[in-house]
């Protein structure tokens, strides 16, 4: 049987947020001027780039041609970059059909509309508006990456799902399906509902929604579930954890080195198809333990679901083999909705994912040719962003731990 805790004693509340943010009105005007910010950023990455540049290459090379392809009803099985969820076929697909915008010009327009919405749903209503600031202010530490990529549209999937989810969790389960047809990962965002009734709504509606769009998907495009095999081939990215240990066995005397594979570096040479190895089965121990949480836990607050969802993406991006600079963006959503709730643990975790995110766009791509390098400062910057995600996730999970048991 669980206890609800979410009727608190006022006293017990931190303060009012008014007192220590700006007021509302300043939030439009702030992500305004950062958004314009990260799109200079973004127009000007071909002839002033940061560091190693070519951010906004993946928009005009690579998903451009996806868009294609996917126009001709197909899905790029003869990519071997291709290793997306069938969801995102109709993503990258939609801005090749806005009339009067070039590919890239509409890509942007949708995900900097995207990102408008997210900011909107996280201040709308009563609900405390640090969720909304973190994301505003948070967004642009990553410099013009999230504009480049479509992993904002993804996390607004997951704050949907978490954000309906006391209202009407067969809505919530719909989001969360959509998203992780698209990504895999918003699927975590049903981990902390409460057992019972709402448990049974919001997966049920979770898988029929899925159902529906992979008939939908099958019956529109060939070949959805060619990016099945498109994973097993994966070594190690030199950002992820196993990569900044081959990094420190390479100025060691490891033989490895970095090779452009599967749409990223990744180490090649002895060794990394255990490193590898290490990594996946690092992810199988962390779904056992928050499936051990799960199974345990006794008491359930209103942002219960919102630490659960943070402190499992958390941990499947720490252990795994890849970890993108857009990951960041995923976490700093995450950690956003559970700033909009008075009861949220993770507060702490969220200064973390903040302070990785900042270190992230100094790895990529401020810094990327060191990263590659393997030079002591690529190194140094690389454990400093890894150290502080592996910070979060302890700090996540005891802090969860502790407000969910007996």
């Amino acid at each position: 049987m669980t206890v609800d805790t979410r009727e608190h004693s006022t006293a017990l509340e931190p303060a009012p947020a008014s007192r220590t943010l700006p007021s509302r009105a300043a939030l439009p005007v702030l992500w305004l001027l950062t958004r314009a910010a990260m799109l200079l950023l973004l127009v000007r990455d071909e002839t002033h780039p940061l560091g190693s540049g070519g951010v906004a290459r993946e928009v005009h090379g690579l998903y451009a041609r996806w868009g294609t392809t996917l126009a001709d009803g197909t899905f790029p099985t003869d990519d071997p970059l291709w290793q997306y969820p069938p969801g995102a076929g109709p993503l990258l697909l939609v801005p090749g059909l806005l009339p009067g915008l070039t590919y890239f010009q509409a890509f942007v327009t949708l995900t900097l509309a995207t990102d408008a919405l997210i900011t909107y749903v996280l201040a709308r209503g009563d609900r405390d508006p640090r969720g909304a600031w973190l994301w505003t202010a948070g967004l642009p530490l990553m410099l013009h990456i999230p504009l480049a990529r479509y992993d904002i549209e993804v996390t607004a999937f997951a704050v949907l799902a978490l954000l309906t989810l006391h209202r009407s969790p067969r809505l919530a389960g719909t989001f969360a399906a959509l998203g992780a047809l698209v990504k895999v990962w918003p699927a975590l965002t049903l981990l902390g509902v409460e057992r019972g009734r709402t448990t049974r709504q919001a997966w049920g509606a979770a898988l029929a929604a899925a159902a529906a769009m992979l008939l939908v998907l099958a019956l529109a495009f060939r070949s959805p579930f060619s990016f099945l095999s498109g994973q097993s081939g994966r070594g190690v990215q030199i950002e992820s954890l196993g990569g900044t240990a081959l990094a420190l066995a390479r100025r060691a005397g490891w033989p490895g080195r970095v090779r452009y594979q599967y749409g990223a570096m990744e180490y090649v040479g002895p060794y990394v198809g255990a490193v590898a190895a290490a990594s996946l089965l690092l992810t199988g121990a962390a779904f056992a333990v928050l499936l051990w949480w799960r199974l345990r836990a006794r008491r359930h607050s209103a942002a219960t679901p919102y630490d659960a969802a943070l402190c499992a993406v958390l941990m499947f991006t720490v252990t795994s083999r890849v970890i993108s600079p857009q990951y960041l963006v995923w976490l700093l959503g995450l950690s956003a909705v559970c700033l909009t709730s008075r009861h949220t643990t993770q507060r702490t975790v969220a200064l973390l994912v903040l302070a990785a995110a900042g270190v992230s766009a100094l790895a990529y791509p401020v810094l990327y040719a060191d990263v590659k390098a393997g030079t002591w400062l690529g190194i140094a910057v690389m454990a400093v962003r890894n150290g502080l995600l592996l910070a979060g996730v302890w700090v996540s999970f005891r802090s969860l731990w502790t407000a969910t048991k007996a």
